[in-house]
């Protein structure tokens, strides 16, 4: 359960964008971008979102150690080395692709459990909801942090739009939908038809939903709609969410 030097990359390129956006000037005068505070901004979020991918998967695995299946220590799933729970292009370079395209926080990586060793249906469930109670856990913290702790203008925005996203995460994933962690949490008590039919149109049902996302524009403003109020309780600012968002879609 040692960190991995991957997961400690990580999060030093995280805190690099956070230095970055800090002493980067989030606005000119003029109203144009500091590089300097766009590059650390997308540096912060996007080394933060794969920061907390790789919890989330943790967050699976752990669980499903103490819930009875040995094998995922064997597996190295509680290294927080995100290489174990990821294709490079698919489950990386692709998420991060379409979060710079339209902000839209894709699940990422898998752990394999064996549902068969573990003690029962409630833990099962457990298992599939503490990845997204990870994603909620940290835009909490972030959102905590970024109230409490003094800090520049830039900096500010970055974690409240990663902390906005990691809300926005929760979200998508316990969607009750076969191929997100939602539908893992009431798989178990569903009848063998339902889960039949889940397994069939797990491999593509989450790709039907995030294509509905872009085509559908009232879809994704609810689930915005429901991540700002949640966002807003955490006690997020919303107006420095949005700057935020403005430097990480910097080409927009």
């Amino acid at each position: 359960m040692r960190p991995s030097p991957v997961f400690i990359g990580i999060l030093a390129i995280t805190v690099l964008g956070g230095i970055l956006a800090a002493y980067g000037d989030s606005l000119s005068l003029t109203g144009d971008k500091d590089p300097l505070y766009v590059t650390g901004v997308v540096l912060l979020v996007a080394g933060g979102w794969i920061a907390s991918l790789t919890l989330h998967e943790f967050g699976h695995a752990f669980v499903a150690y103490r819930g009875g299946d040995a094998a995922v220590a064997q597996k190295g799933y509680l290294t927080l080395d995100v290489r174990r729970y990821t294709d490079p292009v698919l489950s990386i370079l692709l998420p991060l692709i379409f979060l710079l395209i339209g902000g839209i926080p894709l699940p990422g990586g898998a752990v394999w459990i064996n549902r068969g060793a573990l003690r029962n249906r409630a833990t099962s469930s457990w298992v599939s909801l503490a990845g997204p109670l990870s994603n909620l856990g940290v835009g909490a913290a972030l959102c905590l942090v970024a109230a409490l702790v003094p800090m520049s203008a830039g900096l500010f925005y970055g974690l409240s739009y990663l902390a906005l996203l990691q809300v926005m995460t929760f979200l998508i994933n316990i969607l009750p939908i076969p191929g997100l962690d939602g539908w893992g949490a009431i798989e178990p008590y569903l009848s063998p038809q339902a889960r039949a039919f889940g397994a069939r149109v797990r491999p593509w049902a989450p790709l039907v939903l995030f294509a509905l996302f872009f085509v559908f524009r009232p879809l994704s403003d609810a689930l915005w709609y429901v991540a700002g109020l949640i966002f807003d309780a955490f006690g997020g600012s919303g107006l420095a969410a949005q700057i935020g968002q403005s430097a990480f879609l910097f080409w927009r």
